[in-house]
């Protein structure tokens, strides 16, 4: 299995360090890697007065990033950690998602020991499943492996499991958000349109329900945003109770 560098990219630059991980990339349901305008952020004015606490999004999704960003919330730094996402025999999908966000916690907070900052910092991480029972779906890189997810997920229900882990200077807290998902009967021409579309690439269960494949949802019980990529409510309420201050920016967003 091949190394690969965990790169911590600062809203003001990349901290001076870096660290290494294992593990095969993956991008995440919601999106994959974000394109160097958002990793190269813009420094911002010289001068500024230093925050009293830090934020760090350990992810590559660009879809994560403009979730917290809808919540009024804009991450000091982000650290996407690529490690092994491989299920293991037999292991449920929650489990499995539970797995990875906690996997990412851990290689992001190796990461940060090198940084020699005293500056309270709250780390985020999420990881999202697609599952047919308890058949994990891949996500998908050839069109063939978005076609055989699609021509299962036709037609019938499906669930979708995103893990959010955070640590904060409290300690470590964690939920699981599971939602169904209906879709509607798949036609030959759906499914070759969707593939035509490019969508699905990197995609959890070989579809981006922000896409055209909403138009596929006949029901959803549940998160939407979890779907995404990560769930609105419960990761403010897990920012809001371990003390980060979600309403800060608030005022300046009216």
């Amino acid at each position: 299995m091949s190394r690969r560098c965990v790169r911590v990219v600062h809203k003001n630059g990349a901290f001076p360090y870096q660290a290494r991980s294992k593990g095969p990339a993956r991008h995440s349901h919601g999106g994959g890697r974000p394109d160097r305008s958002i990793m190269d952020a813009s420094p911002d004015t010289a001068g500024a007065p230093a925050r009293a606490t830090r934020l760090v999004l350990a992810s590559a999704s660009p879809r994560r990033l403009a979730l917290l960003q809808q919540m009024g919330i804009e991450p000091d730094a982000l650290l996407p950690a690529d490690i092994d996402e491989t299920p293991r025999k037999s292991e449920p999908p929650r489990d499995l998602a539970r797995r990875l966000a906690r996997s990412k916690l851990a290689a992001a907070e190796a990461a940060l020991h090198g940084a020699q900052d005293a500056t309270p910092t709250w780390l985020l991480a999420a990881d999202t499943v697609v599952a047919v029972g308890r058949r994990v779906l891949p996500k998908a890189e050839l069109p063939d492996e978005a076609a055989d997810c699609l021509r299962l997920l036709s037609g019938r229900q499906h669930r979708v499991y995103t893990a959010v882990c955070l640590l904060s200077p409290k300690g470590r807290r964690e939920r699981v958000i599971e939602t169904r998902v209906r879709f509607k009967r798949l036609s030959g021409r759906d499914i070759q349109g969707y593939l035509d579309s490019g969508e699905w690439r990197g995609k959890a269960g070989g579809y981006a329900i922000q896409g055209i494949a909403g138009a596929f949802v006949v029901k959803l019980v549940g998160s939407y945003s979890a779907v995404v990529g990560l769930p609105l409510y419960e990761t403010l309420s897990l920012l809001d109770g371990e003390g980060y201050p979600v309403r800060a920016a608030w005022g300046a967003a009216a």
